[in-house]
Order: structure tokens, then sequence, then C-alpha cells
């Protein structure tokens, strides 16, 4: 169904904002867009995640750097808290579920992980953050308490990657079922495989499309 222009004119701006890193307009243009009725959920999906998966493009082209990413996310969330209080709990989103995430024991390099948390965020999931330099056993309890379906692992370091297959293994034997999902500087797609992860995504965009495929599959 296309939606009226006026409508599709109001998320091109919120979505602009987020790309200019604007924080106050971005909360201006959602509290603008509840006022004309539109459904706040298409103001977080078409605007402000749609902001962020351009502003994704813009990183990966070199155009932007990890200090624009932080402020885009400053809009966006700037945004997100005007818009979430509004969205119906009822709505069905089939494709999204429930994710522990965290950067691997002997790592403090967060940042990539705090964007992939930041989109997960505005795609609705529910999250549980660790944080970084998170020991092994530790995604286990929480993934064995909170029951989430996809564990993330970061690492931008080559020597935590290396504690990957074994926190893998750990998180399988508790539950085969777990999806889990690896990224981080020195990943490969190979390399996840090779460590048994069941997905792997190179940036922050398309994290969220890759773990909503394994949800579906």
């Amino acid at each position: 169904m296309t939606l009226p222009e006026k409508t599709q004119k109001l998320l091109k701006q919120i979505h602009d904002a987020v790309v200019a890193y604007d924080e106050e307009t971005s909360a201006q243009l959602c509290n603008a867009l509840l006022k004309e009725g539109i459904d706040p959920y298409d103001g977080i999906m078409k605007g402000l995640a749609a902001g962020m998966d351009t502003v994704g493009g813009l990183y990966e082209k070199k155009e932007y750097f990890v200090p624009e990413l932080l402020l885009c996310s400053d809009a966006l969330y700037a945004g997100l808290d005007v818009l979430r209080p509004h969205v119906k709990t009822t709505r069905e989103k089939e494709d999204v579920g429930k994710i522990v995430m965290g950067v691997i024991e002997g790592d403090i390099h967060d940042i990539g992980k705090t964007l992939v948390k930041t989109m997960f965020e505005a795609a609705g999931w529910e999250i549980y953050d660790l944080g970084k330099d998170v020991k092994l056993d530790r995604f286990v309890e929480e993934q064995k308490k909170t029951s989430a379906d996809i564990v993330a692992l970061s690492a931008l370091m080559t020597t935590s990657m290396l504690a990957m297959p074994k926190v893998i293994e750990m998180l399988k034997a508790h539950d085969p079922g777990v999806i889990i999902m690896v990224g981080g500087a020195p990943l490969t797609p190979e390399i996840a495989q090779h460590y048994g992860a069941d997905g792997y995504a190179r940036d922050a965009v398309t994290a969220v499309k890759k773990a909503s495929e394994l949800m579906k599959k």
C-alpha cells in the first residue's frame, strides 16, 4: 500500500534528519508525525531506521566515519524516545525476537556492537546487552535466563576472536536451537562457518536483516 504523499514527505524528512545527525529536528519531526496520526512504527522503520540504513551505506563508502555514525545514532535515539511509547505492543512482528549481545572477554572495543544494538533497537527487538569484555559463561547464563532466540558475539581483536568457538560450543551444548551470530573486523563468513556460528554480519545494517532471515528458517 502506497503511503499518502504528505506521510512520505515527513518520513523522508525524518530520514534526512538522522543522516544529517540533527537530534533536535529528528525529535520535532517525530512529534509532528504523531500529531498527523501517522503510525509511529512507520516513523521508526521507514523514517529513523531507513536513515540509519543510509548512514551505514555512507560508512561503507568511507564518506562517514565512526564519529558521524555515533552522532547519527544520537539523532535516531532522539526520535525513538518520542515514538517508542506510542507503538502498539500488540503489533505483530513475526521477524522480531530476543537477542543477547556482547563483546568477547579480553576485548574492550564496543563501538561496532553499540551500532548493532542501535539498529536492533530501531527494529523493535528485545535486547539484552552484556557490554564489553564479557566472560564466556556469562553469554550462556544470559541466554538461559532470557531464552533469547539469538546470541550475537562481537570481537575486534584476533586474540579475543579465538575464544568464539568455545563460547559457541558452550551455547549449543545448553540449547542446540539457539541461533548464534558473529561479527567484528577480523571475522569473515568463512571463519564464522568454521567456528560453528549460524550467521555472520559485516556491519550493523546487515546484522538486523541477517537476524530476521535466520529467525524465519
